[in-house]
């Protein structure tokens, strides 16, 4: 009976975390990006069953642990990016495009290839750029609201320490006690489930700045480290069916509010790790249990945006910002690893963050831009191959005796 009630109970724990942890971020990037709070709970529904729904699809189907979350890094990106020309249809009409870029990655390899041919610390610099205002969150929260994100920011280092999967969800229980003890809101919350639709539009900023940088967001923090955590587990992902299905779910999702939906990268490891179950064969229960997990708190959505509108907005974005930190050293680390591209990363990373908007297209664009023109700019040529001796064997002068290290 307990080897039957792991994989259910592991599955449990991968909904709860994965929700717990970023609902917030999504909750964020929606209001940045135009959405009144009816439209922001509904996007928040919609990405809850759209993930479930593909998590569940997709782990019957294939018999993998295959766990399905929304783009964490593509809200965060929302954030950064700010309201668009055209308001909240246009960012509706940029996540259906999102939608479409993402099945068309799953149709046509050759896509794929093109995004995987962006240079990877570049990427990861551009990822840092958006992860990095968010993250400073917590600490304007310590000035501005002391009182309240003091416990906060204590319960989630004590258990970053001694309990690391639950911080985020303990520095988010510790935020509501201390918004209900602190704050009086109105007498009545409508925190019943709702469906709000918009009728998308397309503006060529909202195109370029938000659509593009979130597509290739998605698909590099989430979708990629997604297949490779599945690797690291012993399975082949099939990346192609999933970006299929994911995408699908986003297009129809997007005018409900739901602006990517991905194979879970933060997440993946509780459901496709030995504590899903000894056998892994087995493992494919806890994916589509979260799913189901998921799709059923997003029953919920009403009373967290309730909560969000009830705190102060930089407590809100405290516990995102906390809840992006490990995404962030991430993120910079994979992004200065080579000395020979760290000056384009840092460039990449110092435009994506200033949050500038040139021709009402946002940083993260601009960024990515930046990077690779410095790419192109500095590259050096290969070294020449050393003189080879009558032997045929190179000659060894005193400069290659030195050790080869990085830089």
């Amino acid at each position: 009976m307990a080897g039957r009630l792991q994989p259910v109970l592991a599955g449990v724990v991968t909904a709860l975390v994965g929700f717990a942890s970023s609902f917030t971020v999504v909750l964020a990037g929606l209001r940045a990006v135009g959405a009144d709070p009816a439209q922001a709970a509904s996007g928040l529904l919609t990405l809850c069953v759209a993930s479930g729904a593909c998590a569940v699809w997709l782990g019957l189907r294939h018999r993998l642990p295959l766990a399905v979350a929304w783009s964490t890094p593509g809200a965060a990106l929302l954030v950064a990016t700010g309201p668009v020309p055209g308001g909240w249809p246009a960012a509706v009409g940029a996540f259906l495009l999102t939608g479409l870029l993402i099945i068309a990655a799953g149709l046509i390899p050759a896509l794929g290839r093109a995004v995987a041919a962006i240079p990877a610390p570049v990427a990861s610099a551009m990822l840092a750029g958006v992860l990095l205002p968010l993250c400073t969150a917590p600490v304007r929260a310590l000035v501005e609201v002391p009182r309240l994100a003091g416990p906060v920011v204590l319960v989630w280092l004590l258990l970053h320490r001694f309990a690391r999967r639950w911080a985020v969800p303990g520095a988010l229980a510790v935020a509501v006690v201390a918004i209900a003890l602190t704050t009086s809101g109105p007498a009545r919350l409508d925190v019943a489930p709702v469906v709000a639709l918009t009728a998308p539009t397309w503006t060529l900023p909202a195109v370029v700045g938000l659509a593009l940088p979130l597509f290739l967001v998605t698909m590099a923090a989430q979708n990629v480290p997604g297949t490779a955590v599945l690797a690291g587990y012993g399975y082949r992902a099939p990346l192609g069916s999933a970006l299929r299905v994911t995408g699908l779910a986003t297009t129809l999702g997007a005018s409900a509010g739901g602006h990517a939906v991905n194979l879970a990268a933060i997440t993946a490891a509780l459901a496709a790790g030995p504590d899903a179950h000894p056998d892994p064969d087995r493992r494919w229960i806890a994916s589509v249990t979260a799913g189901i997990g998921m799709a059923l708190l997003g029953l919920g959505a009403g009373v967290a945006t309730a909560l969000v509108l009830l705190s102060p907005p930089v407590l809100v974005e405290a516990v995102a910002g906390l809840a992006l930190l490990a995404a962030l050293a991430g993120a910079v680390s994979a992004a200065v690893a080579r000395p020979e591209t760290r000056e384009a990363a840092v460039v990449t990373l110092v435009v994506t963050a200033s949050g500038v908007s040139l021709l009402g297209i946002g940083g993260a664009f601009w960024g990515l831009v930046a990077g690779c023109l410095m790419l192109l700019l500095f590259r050096r040529p290969p070294a020449a191959s050393p003189p080879a001796d009558p032997d045929g064997r190179p000659e060894v002068g005193p400069d290659l005796a030195v050790s080869h290290r990085p830089g």
